[in-house]
């Protein structure tokens, strides 16, 4: 059993995860990534659709965000979504178009965002942890059964602990990085 492997592979869907996790955290710049994942029952409550799947989402400015749905019908079905979502936004419809104006971030709002953003690190370190923990278990059990010489259980155990270092420092540069577009006005 390839165990360096299997854990890097676990690794990346942690890593992965948390990229799409951030994209939801809301900076001080108006990103589309912010909305495309917004659910929208659409044509009746017939589908529900991520709202990227419905329309077009643009910025206009660093502040304002423009949803151009594929399908002028479904203009009301995205108005709604956008109003049941948390991010607290208003949309303005004109025409077949919605703006959404992102009103700045208080000092207070990017304390909470930033908290929000250290939850979310420590949790994928924790995951990132787990699994390290699991390939040293499978490795014992290996030696145990017979399947590896003591030398390779020490070998892949320390290359299981470099890669995990590697990838803790990663996390902690995609958590310095949001930090920073948490914090820019």
């Amino acid at each position: 059993m390839d165990y360096v492997n299997s854990f890097k592979k676990e690794a990346e869907k942690v890593i992965a995860g948390l990229k799409e996790e951030l994209k939801l955290i809301r900076t001080g710049r108006a990103n589309p990534a912010l909305v495309e994942n917004l659910i929208v029952e659409a044509y009746g409550g017939q589908s529900k659709l991520k709202l990227f799947e419905l329309a077009t989402i643009t910025n206009e400015g660093p502040m304002a965000l423009a949803v151009i749905p594929f399908d002028p019908s479904t203009l009301s079905d995205v108005e709604k979504a956008i109003l049941k979502s948390p991010l607290n936004l208003s949309p303005q419809t004109q025409m077949n178009r919605i703006t959404l104006r992102l009103p700045p971030l208080s000092s207070e709002q990017r304390e909470k965002l930033i908290k929000l953003l250290n939850q979310e690190i420590e949790e994928r370190k924790g995951i990132i942890r787990n699994h390290r923990d699991e390939s040293r278990k499978k490795i014992k059990q290996a030696l145990e059964n017979k399947d590896m010489t003591e030398d390779e259980k020490f070998r892949l155990e320390k290359e299981i602990d470099n890669i995990t270092q590697i990838y803790m420092k990663e996390i902690q540069t995609i958590k310095e990085n949001k930090e920073n577009e948490i914090i820019q006005i």
